[in-house]
């Protein structure tokens, strides 16, 4: 059964929502309130062998209804091999985790993130944690904020998948 299904525009349910931008070596985590009013940073996890438990330990806490991950595209919206190592990490995330993964189209929420701490007088180099916190916001809001649902697809976590956490 293939575990990823496009998504038709439909409303968004209400709840909490965690985004992860997924880099190699760092993962930025924001949330969303459940009435999804509100976005904020949470954290930034290193991209290692305890990330999917430090994940796992956040959903716990924070309850949310799915979560939320940037799927790298090229300019032309078109995936090659990042979103591909995406879509791998998603499904293990999923199944570890035990909620839907929404991948969204992530082009330019990092450099957005960049410039916006630049604008607000932050060496933007020195704060690569912060970046990515940024950016997983600016993911959230991109969902939150948009009339139209720029969903690229859901992973569900695979029938009968045990959480690997």
């Amino acid at each position: 059964m293939n575990a990823v299904r496009d998504q038709q525009v439909m409303p968004l349910p209400s709840g909490v929502r965690l985004a992860l931008d997924w880099g190699a070596a760092r993962i930025g985590i924001a949330a969303c309130d459940a009435a999804g009013l509100l976005a904020y940073p949470v954290e930034t996890v290193p991209n290692d062998a305890q990330t999917l438990t430090r994940i796992a330990a956040l959903v716990e806490q924070y309850q949310p209804v799915e979560l939320v991950m940037g799927l790298p595209l090229d300019l032309r919206g078109q995936e090659a091999v990042a979103a591909r190592n995406i879509r791998e990490r998603a499904q293990e995330v999923a199944d570890g985790v035990q909620l839907p993964i929404r991948l969204l189209d992530e082009r330019l929420t990092t450099a957005q993130a960049a410039k916006q701490l630049r604008a607000s007088g932050r060496n933007a180099r020195k704060a690569k944690g912060v970046i990515d916190q940024a950016a997983a916001v600016a993911l959230l809001w991109s969902l939150l904020e948009s009339n139209t649902d720029q969903t690229r697809a859901v992973i569900h976590p695979q029938p009968g998948a045990a959480p690997n956490v």
